[in-house]
């Protein structure tokens, strides 16, 4: 299988080239590694431009920086400016951030996963972080959720949903969607990739307002949205994360003005059907 992996980067002098060598020591090789430098200010684009003259299957690509800094936004616009410039076919097609080291075997279990089950939409690993001189898993979603640094996607899954879209809640809406459609989506608690820089470290402060926004956005009811927010600031131990989330999303619907909802009907029907079934088993 063909393995095409798109790597967003702004600033990352720091990470890149370690996040590269990772995938260079691969036991099963990339078809294309493709770098979008998202307007660098620093020394990304020419280490790049460096680890390409002596590694074929790499390639760099650059934009103007995102007019976007809003979370997902940046990210995705930059993931979707590469997708338009790969030059490989792929089977597998890979989303992941440049502060990442992976371990030798990565994408051979990701070739491993996606031949064994032809249903397998989605699939990847666990970030972890380096705590106390040990790399643990940075706990911040359930375990069933593929994180947005590490999507891996099956073509035709790909395909169905649609793409990615460039807003907050990004990285949810594309498991719920391959969900919707058919697809599985699971994660391999084995594959422990190392995070560099772990979340949170660029938040901004209007996050909470965004989180809020997004969540109705998906279509969440009253009821999950309070759920969701409780768990999100007991997460972040800030009772003043849900306060503001939670106004966001009543405040919502009078707020917005146009593109309301990232998902349609019959999607946010299935998202609230899903999130209130884990909930469920998780209380039983």
């Amino acid at each position: 299988m063909k393995i095409a992996i798109i790597i967003p980067a702004y600033n990352e002098d720091e990470h890149i080239k370690s996040c590269l060598t990772s995938l260079f020591n691969q036991s099963y090789q990339a078809s294309e590694i493709l770098v979008v430098d998202d307007g660098s200010t620093d020394n990304t684009k020419s280490i790049v431009e460096f680890l390409c003259q002596t590694n074929n299957h790499l390639n760099l690509v650059s934009k103007d920086e995102s007019h976007s800094h809003q979370p997902g936004s940046k990210i995705v616009d930059a993931f979707n400016y590469g997708l338009k410039h790969l030059n490989s076919e792929f089977d597998i097609l890979c989303k992941f951030d440049a502060d990442l080291i992976f371990p030798d075997d990565y994408l051979e279990s990701l070739v491993q996963a996606f031949s064994e089950n032809s249903n397998l939409g989605l699939y990847g690993g666990f970030c972890t972080i380096l705590k106390e001189d040990a790399w643990i898993i940075e706990q911040l979603t359930n375990a069933d959720h593929l994180r947005g640094a590490l999507k891996a996607y099956r073509k035709q899954c790909f395909t169905d949903i649609g793409g990615l879209i460039p807003a907050m809640g990004w990285d949810t809406i594309d498991e719920m969607k391959a969900r919707f459609r058919g697809w599985e989506v699971q994660t391999d608690s084995s594959l422990l990739v190392k995070h560099l820089k772990p979340t949170g470290q660029n938040y901004k402060k209007d996050l909470p307002a965004l989180f809020g926004i997004s969540l109705f956005r998906m279509r969440y009811s009253y009821a999950l949205a309070l759920l969701t927010c409780i768990k999100m600031a007991k997460n972040k131990a800030d009772f003043g994360f849900f306060m503001k989330a939670m106004r966001a999303f009543v405040n919502a619907p009078k707020d917005l003005k146009q593109n309301t909802f990232l998902v349609t009907k019959e999607e946010g029907a299935f998202i609230r059907s899903y999130r209130w079934s884990k909930i469920k088993k998780r209380l039983l």
